[in-house]
């Protein structure tokens, strides 16, 4: 808990390389694009690292029942969150180590997206 702590306090001290690599990350935030599908196939949703639906691509075999499609894009959308969420993990432990925090002091992502 100590080394967490002072970890902590010396990033505080240090607030300059702090906004830097949140900055840094807000810019890859922007650039990770993750794709998820559904039915086969039949839906598929793009979504960004900062959560933001980029894209959904629907085929017009799937379009013949309604409540089905709802179905396919609703589970396209959250696949494809799924695989973002674990790209901005991955973009969220890497800046900590840049920074010099031990392995999971940020949590493993950014509040509110996982």
């Amino acid at each position: 808990m100590f080394g967490k702590l002072g970890s902590l306090m010396s990033l505080m001290g240090n607030s300059g390389k702090l906004k830097e690599e949140m900055e840094k990350l807000n810019t890859q935030l922007g650039t990770i694009v993750a794709e998820g599908a559904a039915g086969a196939g039949y839906v598929t949703a793009k979504v960004n690292g900062r959560m933001e639906v980029v894209s959904v691509a629907i085929t017009p075999d799937a379009m013949t029942d309604r409540e089905m499609l709802e179905d396919l894009v609703a589970a396209a959308v959250n696949n494809a969150m799924a695989k973002a969420r674990e790209q901005v993990a991955t973009a969220t432990a890497k800046m900590a180590e840049n920074m010099g925090l031990p392995p999971g002091m940020l949590g493993g992502g950014l509040p509110g997206l996982s």
